[in-house]
């Protein structure tokens, strides 16, 4: 399987937004509770490429099988050179591969930009992202206990870190 890592364009909005509502419906991976339409997840994206920060997708055969992103962490000046990222994939194309190219060409770019680490934020109770980030040399820097409730019950959240 040849995938294609290329930059976003506004052609890839509604295989993005289908990704990321499915996870909002069925996963953790989201906190958010109400699916998002068209305009506001292509208002999402553009806020991000307006800021200079990337969004990259993977794609095969022309179809869009998953996408990353990073934005700021905090607001704050001093958090300038820290940078909070997203990996999604079609969850059709789990297994193959795609979020490991997706989360190398992040790093690659924030390589890139001077920024100095990069945080993911996950549910604890997905450990396939936890050790899917631990193979990236990701390390766990902290966990808040039920800082999310979603699916009628409380979530913790991992914060893990990876020095550029």
């Amino acid at each position: 399987m040849k995938i294609q890592i290329r930059p976003y364009k506004t052609d890839d909005t509604q295989a993005i937004l289908d990704i990321i509502n499915h996870n909002i419906l069925h996963s953790t991976a989201l906190y958010d509770y109400k699916i998002r339409n068209y305009e506001q997840q292509k208002t999402i994206l553009e806020e991000k490429i307006n800021k200079n920060f990337p969004v990259i997708v993977a794609e095969y055969n022309g179809l869009v099988t998953g996408f990353g992103m990073y934005s700021e962490f905090r607001f704050r000046e001093a958090y300038k050179f820290t940078v909070e990222h997203s990996v999604y994939v079609n969850e059709d194309f789990h297994g193959q591969g795609i979020g490991k190219l997706l989360l190398q060409e992040l790093i690659s770019l924030a390589k890139n930009q001077k920024l100095h680490t990069m945080i993911a934020v996950i549910d604890s109770e997905n450990q396939a992202s936890v050790e899917f980030h631990e193979n990236f040399g990701f390390k766990t820097v902290g966990i808040i206990k039920e800082s999310g409730y979603k699916f009628d019950r409380w979530l913790d959240s991992v914060f893990m870190q990876l020095i550029l």
